[in-house]
């Protein structure tokens, strides 16, 4: 150490004048050794030498040492390692950068209740934001969903208003209105519903109905209608006679069916006395049945009898003359065609009418 700081304190040489060699700076010992090598060794030397003008600028920037000063040489550093940094303060804020400006204040430092204060804020206003930007996307599910929820909630009042009104005791059966009664007494059919009187209309079923209608053979079919609050109409049909038969118990008044609807002691004015083969069930009362429905009123009332032995072979009395109808088919245009004719020629004037072939008609 006493050398290295003696020979720091030794003066400099001064620098050459631009253009002189300079100095050697290792001694006169180590020239004389040069000198002594050999010609190759020193042509190699000479090479490798740096020119004046290189030996000029070297000491123009770095000054000679002494030959018995050499500076150590600090260890370079590895590549594989990272130079040393300071570490800095990153907590430092704004606060911090008014320190040293000789106020003698030191610098405020935040608490950790303020910090987590801030951190709440932070992370609501974040929530806040995140809840509007989620309805702002969702507007149109949200409304579809508003206008579903809507209507479902008015179907459902409407449900309820009618479950609450059709059963509760408002609209209990009080009155029974019978619509097309004729032969039957309109009285009768309404005494058959006095056991549903008080019954909601809702709770009025289809058997009920049925075993109060079941008392009236001459109703050959019925309707009813629930007229709220308190009504029961009942629309019924009643069976439509086609004539008289004979039985063994006397006349009987029926219809197309063959059902029994009374029991006359005579025939009545206006039905025919039919006569077949095999009775109510048989094909030739079917034919006749089929044949006097479709006759006009006029006609029918003219009518007295009616026979058929098959379901081919109708015929019919009016008045004196005898009326050859075959077949129940065609019955209509049979209807009409008889009709023109009765109207060319009476009953008094011809003893036949064959309208079998309704586009060929015969009168005698």
């Amino acid at each position: 150490m006493q050398a290295r700081d003696a020979s720091a304190a030794r003066p400099t040489a001064p620098a050459p004048p631009v253009g002189a060699a300079a100095p050697d700076p290792v001694g006169p010992a180590t020239a004389g050794i040069e000198r002594r090598s050999s010609g190759a060794a020193g042509r190699a030397d000479a090479a490798t030498r740096p020119s004046a003008a290189s030996a000029t600028a070297l000491t123009d920037a770095f000054e000679p040492l002494a030959a018995d000063h050499v500076p150590p040489v600090a260890p370079s550093a590895s590549p594989d390692r990272e130079p040393s940094r300071t570490p800095v303060d990153d907590t430092t804020g704004p606060a911090d950068a008014g320190a040293g400006t000789g106020d003698g204040e030191s610098p405020p430092v935040r608490s950790g209740w303020a910090a987590r204060r801030s951190l709440t804020k932070a992370t609501r206003n974040r929530r806040r934001y995140e809840r509007a930007e989620v309805r702002r996307f969702t507007v149109r599910t949200r409304r579809r969903r508003l206008a579903w929820g809507v209507a479902l909630g008015v179907v459902a009042l409407l449900v309820a208003v009618v479950l609450i009104g059709a059963y509760s005791p408002v609209m209990a059966l009080r009155v029974v209105r019978v619509e097309g009664a004729s032969r039957v007494p309109a009285a009768d059919v309404e005494a058959a519903f006095s056991p549903m009187l008080g019954t909601p209309l809702a709770l009025i079923d289809r058997g009920g109905v049925q075993q109060a209608m079941s008392g009236f053979p001459l109703i050959e079919t019925y309707q009813t209608e629930a007229v709220p609050p308190d009504t029961l109409v009942v629309r019924i049909v009643e069976r439509t006679p086609v004539g008289v038969i004979e039985t063994a118990d006397g006349l009987a008044l029926v219809d197309a069916a063959g059902v029994v609807m009374e029991r006359p002691e005579s025939r009545p004015d206006g039905q025919p006395l039919i006569t077949v083969d095999g009775g109510v069930a048989s094909d030739g009362f079917r034919a006749v049945a089929g044949v006097v429905r479709s006759l006009p009123a006029e006609i029918r009332a003219q009518v007295t009898a009616a026979s058929a032995q098959t379901a081919d072979d109708v015929t019919l009395q009016v008045g004196d003359a005898r009326v050859v109808w075959g077949s129940a088919e065609q019955s209509s245009l049979k209807a009409d065609v008889l009709d023109g004719l009765l109207r060319a020629a009476p009953p008094g004037s011809v003893s036949l009418y064959d309208v079998s072939a309704p586009m060929s008609p015969v009168t005698m």
